[in-house]
C-alpha cells in the first residue's frame, strides 16, 4: 500500500490529507483518526448477521502505515473508536493490545463520540485518554459532532462524508474530507463504515476525496 497525501491549509494553518483518510497535524506531531469503529464486524457476527472477518486487522494496518509515515507524537480519534458493547469481543481486544504494545511510546486521545457511550469503556491496559468534545489543542477545536465552537476551528467526525462522482453514463461514491468556513469533517477511517453524506456541497466548502490512493480537491 502506497499512501498519498496532500498538505493544505485550513484557516489558516497547515494539515496533511492522507488517503489514508487520517488528517496530520506537522507542527502539533498530531494525527487525527474519526470513525474507526473498531470491532463492528464482531457485532454483526454477535446480531446474527454473517460478516466477512478481517476489519480490525485492516485498520490497525493502516494506523501502523500512517504512524510510520507521519511519525505523530499523539493519535486522536475523532469518537466512534468502538462501534458498540459487542466490540469487546476478545479477538477485538486482543488485537487492539498487541497493536498499542507496538506503539507504547504515543500517546492516544479518545474524543469520546456517541457510539463509545454505548460501547462503554476501553481496558485501561489500552492506556487511552478519554476526553470531551470540544477539546482543544493548538488552533484546533477536536470533536465528533460538526459545530462551532468560538476561537477555533473544529475538526470533527460523526457525517461519514462521500462525495458523488459522476459520468454520463455512472456515478461512484468515494470518501472525502469537507471544510467548511468553521468546521472540517473527516471521512470514517473504519474499512467496514460506509458513507453518508452526498448532498453536493455548500458553497464556502472545499471538498477533497479520496479516489486512487490519492487525495484531490473538487474544483468549485
Amino acid at each position: 500500500m502506497n499512501p498519498a497525501s496532500l498538505a493544505v491549509d485550513i484557516a489558516g494553518h497547515a494539515l496533511v490529507l492522507s488517503s489514508l483518510r487520517a488528517a496530520f497535524d506537522p507542527a502539533l506531531h498530531c494525527l487525527f483518526v474519526a470513525d474507526a469503529h473498531f470491532g463492528k464486524d464482531a457485532v454483526f457476527r454477535a446480531r446474527g448477521v454473517p460478516v466477512p472477518v478481517g476489519s480490525t486487522a485492516d485498520n490497525l494496518m493502516r494506523l501502523d502505515i500512517l504512524i510510520a509515515t507521519f511519525e505523530p507524537a499523539t493519535l486522536v480519534f475523532l469518537g466512534d473508536l468502538l462501534h458498540a458493547r459487542e466490540a469487546h469481543a476478545e479477538e477485538t481486544l486482543d488485537a487492539l493490545h498487541v497493536w498499542r504494545a507496538r506503539h507504547a511510546g504515543l500517546r492516544i486521545v479518545l474524543v469520546e463520540g456517541n457510539h463509545d457511550r454505548h460501547a462503554g469503556a476501553l481496558p485501561s491496559t489500552l492506556r487511552v485518554d478519554y476526553v470531551q468534545e470540544p477539546w482543544r489543542i493548538g488552533p484546533w477545536a477536536l470533536c465528533h459532532h460538526p459545530q462551532t465552537v468560538q476561537g477555533a476551528y473544529a475538526l470533527a467526525g460523526h457525517l461519514h462524508p462521500v462525495y458523488r462522482v459522476a459520468t454520463r453514463n455512472d456515478s461512484v461514491r468515494v470518501p472525502c474530507f469537507r471544510f467548511g468556513a468553521q468546521c472540517g469533517v473527516l471521512p470514517a477511517f473504519g474499512s467496514f463504515t460506509g458513507g453518508a453524506r452526498d448532498d453536493g456541497r455548500e458553497s464556502d466548502e472545499r471538498v477533497f476525496v479520496v479516489a486512487h490512493d490519492k487525495v484531490i480537491e473538487v474544483p468549485l
